[in-house]
């Protein structure tokens, strides 16, 4: 368990800024205590700074996991994503698209998000911004890319892609043994 260099907090924190803008400040510093990244076997931990003095005293190879993890690196230290970090992206989202309850189920399964399962997007929504997926009764499903912007989805045919798939609540149960 380490800090992040200074070339992963820039990976983290640009992946961070398409979901969630300007508001990654508000995930550092909360009314409940300091938070802080935490870099371990190249995955991404969000975790209290008591919880990290605690932590301290756990040897670092017996050490499974530590608060909540937020991503990890590639081979080719790219910043990927991941589920478990939608409970901290969702309030803080810029932008949101809901989803028609017959296209739920489609996009748990993780298929993109076509114009025919739109309910909503949020005005002003440019082409490949990071947005997060809401169902109609306004829970956090998952977050993708916007493939077309608010104004190209208005125009587009019912069977076209507009939000491009990245995770989803569904990755729980697909990949339960590889979640951490």
């Amino acid at each position: 368990m380490r800090p992040l260099t200074e070339a992963e907090t820039r990976a983290v924190f640009e992946k961070l800024g398409r979901y969630i803008g300007e508001n990654i400040q508000l995930l550092v510093d909360r009314p409940d205590g300091t938070y802080c990244f935490r870099l371990h076997r190249d995955r991404v931990y969000y975790v209290s700074e008591k919880l990290l003095k605690v932590a301290a005293s756990v040897p670092r190879d017996s050490l499974v996991s530590l608060g909540t993890c937020f991503g990890k690196f590639t081979k080719t230290q790219k910043f990927r994503l991941s589920v478990t970090a939608l409970d901290f992206l969702a309030p803080y989202a810029k932008y949101k698209v809901w989803v028609k309850p017959g296209s739920e189920q489609s996009f748990l399964y993780g298929n993109h998000v076509l114009k025919s399962g739109l309910g909503r997007i949020t005005e002003n929504t440019a082409q490949y911004q990071g947005v997060v997926v809401y169902s109609m009764a306004d829970v956090p499903l998952g977050f993708g890319v916007a493939a077309k912007s608010t104004q190209e989805c208005r125009k587009v045919d019912p069977m076209a892609i507009v939000v491009f798939h990245q995770a989803d609540v569904g990755e729980y149960v697909r990949n339960e043994d590889t979640l951490t």
